[in-house]
Formats: C-alpha cells, sequence, structure tokens
C-alpha cells in the first residue's frame, strides 16, 4: 500500500499542497471568506448571476413545484417538465436541434468520448485542455494524441495519418488557465477536411462571448454544421449548476442510449433546473453587462500593463499574471489575502512546471476602483 501520509508531506514540501477556503456569504465581489471581508478575484460567475434576486425567486418556487431531488436517472423517473423545457431553451439559444442536460460539465465530456469512441479510435487534444477531456479521452480507451497549444499545422499533421477509426478533436473554447481563445475557425475547416468530429468544450465563453452571450461560435461566427459538438456549463456565467450538450438530433439521441455519465446517474434537481430557465431569459438581455465586462479587461489590462505585470494575450475575464516560482506565487496569494483581496495562485499540476501564476478573474460587478487597489497591492507586493 502507498504511504499516504509521506506523499501529503512531499506535496506539502513541493508548495503544491491544496486547501480550502471557506465561503459565507453568496457569490459576489464582495465576499466573507475564512471570517474576512474580501474583494473577489477569482470566481467564474462572469455576469454576477448567482446571487441574482429572480433566479434565487425561480429556485424557491421550483423548489414547491418539484420538491429538492430528482429522485432517478432521467432514464428512470427523473426528467422533469423543468428538465425538459430547459433543453429545449438551449437549443434554441444556442442554434442547434437539440440539448441535452448533464450534472456537471466533468460529466458531459467523459460522457461525449465515451458515447462516440472506444478502443481503436482516436481523440485529439490541445495540450492545455482542461483535465475533464484528457481524462475523458484516457477512460473511454480511445488513443489519445495532443498536439501543441492552438497550432492548427500541428493537429492537421497528426489528422492525415491514416486511419479507418473514428476521429474526435476535442478543444476548450477559451482555455481556464491562460484566457486566450482555441483558433476555432481554423479548426472547423480542418476538422471538415479530415473528416472529424469537432467537440468544443465552452465553459468560459457561454454566456459571455458573442453580441448575444451565445459563446465561441457566435465570437467567431460559425454554424452548429462547423461545430457539430458544444458543451457548456451552468455554473459558471449562468450563475446556477449543471452543463449541457448541444448537437444533432443523432448525436443527442447517441449520448440518451450510449454515454454512461448521462445514463448512469441522478438527474440534478428540477429546482435547479427552473433557476437555469430564468438565468437563461436574464443572460440573453444582459448586453450591458457583457460590454462592461469587455471594458473592465481592457482597464485591467492597459493599467497591468503599464506597472509591467507579466501577463498573457487574453481578451476574455480570465487575466493570468505570470509569476513562475510556485512558492512565490503561492505566498504573494496568501499576501493578498491578508490584505482583503481573493486571487488563487494556480500552481502545477494544474499548469506547466515554472509557469505558476496569479488567475485574476472579473466579472461585470467589479468597479474600476476594485481593479485599481488591486493592482496597488500586487505593485506593493512586488517590492
Amino acid at each position: 500500500m502507498k504511504n499516504l501520509q509521506q506523499q501529503l508531506e512531499a506535496r506539502k514540501k513541493d508548495g503544491l499542497y491544496r486547501s480550502r477556503r471557506i465561503s459565507d456569504s453568496p457569490q459576489g465581489v464582495e465576499a466573507i471568506i475564512d471570517g474576512r471581508p474580501v474583494i473577489n478575484f477569482c470566481s467564474n460567475d462572469y455576469l454576477g448571476l448567482a446571487n441574482h434576486p429572480d433566479i434565487k425567486q425561480a429556485l424557491i418556487q421550483g423548489a414547491k413545484t418539484y420538491g429538492t431531488g430528482s429522485g432517478s436517472a432521467h432514464l428512470v423517473n427523473g426528467h422533469s417538465r423543468a428538465h425538459h423545457q430547459l433543453e429545449e431553451e438551449l437549443a434554441e439559444f444556442t442554434g442547434y436541434p437539440r440539448a441535452l442536460l448533464f450534472s456537471t460539465g466533468y460529466m458531459a465530456n467523459l460522457g461525449i468520448a465515451q458515447a462516440l469512441c472506444g478502443r481503436g479510435d482516436r481523440i485529439f487534444e490541445d495540450r492545455l485542455n482542461h483535465a475533464s477531456m484528457l481524462d475523458a479521452a484516457l477512460l473511454c480507451g480511445a488513443r489519445l494524441q495532443r498536439y501543441a497549444h492552438g497550432d492548427v499545422s500541428d493537429l492537421t499533421n497528426k489528422l492525415q495519418q491514416k486511419t479507418d477509426a473514428e476521429k474526435l478533436v476535442m478543444t476548450d473554447g477559451v482555455f481556464s488557465m491562460d484566457g486566450d481563445l482555441a483558433p476555432l475557425p481554423q479548426l472547423a475547416k480542418t476538422c471538415q477536411q479530415q473528416d472529424s468530429w469537432l467537440m468544443v468544450d465552452d465553459a468560459h465563453g457561454i454566456g459571455v462571448l458573442g453580441e448575444n452571450g451565445r459563446g465561441c461560435i457566435e465570437h467567431f461566427n460559425l454554424s452548429p454544421q462547423q461545430l457539430p459538438i458544444l458543451m457548456g456549463t451552468l455554473g459558471k456565467a449562468f450563475g446556477t449548476s449543471g452543463a449541457f450538450v448541444a448537437g444533432s438530433e443523432e448525436l443527442i439521441e447517441t449520448l440518451i442510449q450510449f454515454a454512461r455519465t448521462y445514463v448512469y446517474t441522478t438527474a440534478s434537481s428540477p429546482a435547479m433546473a427552473e433557476a437555469s430557465r430564468c438565468s437563461l431569459k436574464i443572460l440573453q438581455s444582459a448586453n450591458d453587462s457583457r460590454e462592461y465586462l469587455q471594458q473592465l479587461i481592457q482597464y485591467f489590462r492597459n493599467s497591468a500593463e503599464q506597472l509591467g505585470l507579466d501577463l498573457i494575450n487574453s481578451p476574455t475575464a480570465i487575466q493570468p499574471i505570470m509569476i513562475g516560482d510556485t512558492d512565490r506565487a503561492s505566498k504573494i496569494s496568501q499576501a493578498l489575502f491578508e490584505q482583503g483581496f481573493l486571487v488563487t495562485a494556480i500552481r502545477p499540476p494544474t499548469v506547466p512546471q515554472n509557469t505558476a501564476r496569479l488567475r485574476v478573474t472579473l466579472c461585470s460587478q467589479h468597479k474600476q476602483e476594485h481593479i485599481d487597489q488591486l493592482l496597488d497591492a500586487l505593485q506593493t507586493l512586488r517590492h
């Protein structure tokens, strides 16, 4: 048996030990974490909907109508009218024929890979993909090939290898630790030419990118034919929880029949589905919030660059500040917390060695003065 204590001590020694902080407040720019009031710069609640009064009321009304739990899997008796209506509304919102709910984005990604691929098939992934997609490829038994980050030429070379196997390309739309965008138009063209599925995990794009918040597909003006598999989460810009896959009639029916993470798990709460339906309505008319968020992003980047902070070329709400050294990133994060700022230090193995960073995430509830205060604190800590 492995010596668990020894493993834990080694992780502490390497500065990679993870600890949970306890929140005593709703999600928001101003939060109470470990009993301390802080300005929150690490939430994915991009539009500030996680504590929206109308969405909370929809959740309460949903619980009054349906109770708190679904009781069973969707294919037994857990598929409520609320779930079904949410799926129809998500399909209409994204522009796809059908949508299918999953309990989490992680489960959705596992289900997609397992339903479409198996031993002998091939899955191609960007090197900086989220862990859920990497695990999806490994667990389904397909051969996993990773291509250089955002490198369409590298992917094309790999896709051109002769094979009769099923081919699936999986990529983040917005990369969660870097904040940059996948080159989706070029990926779509390559996949069509090489007869490969293209699946995009748009967890950090849906609701935020595009004039109407439809995410990467709208940002790049792509069609469902160019991007046949779309996965979106509800726990970030939507402010609720869960995930969905949007695609063709045949794809969704295939997932219902063969995706083990759909078939063999209890359906999410129907009350939460009602909350997500309300969130979807609000999100579609949140153009002002999306525009203001883009203004904040540009303000942060301009101000940080003037201070000489090392940024990644990210046009999204995810704005990493590169530190490099793991221990230094952790110490800066802790010092910021003590000064009233919640900014997570991202360390290996989540990111490659020597690329530890402070992951600053912005939301439409932030003000420019919040950014100024954070940057003033960072400037002091740098010295």
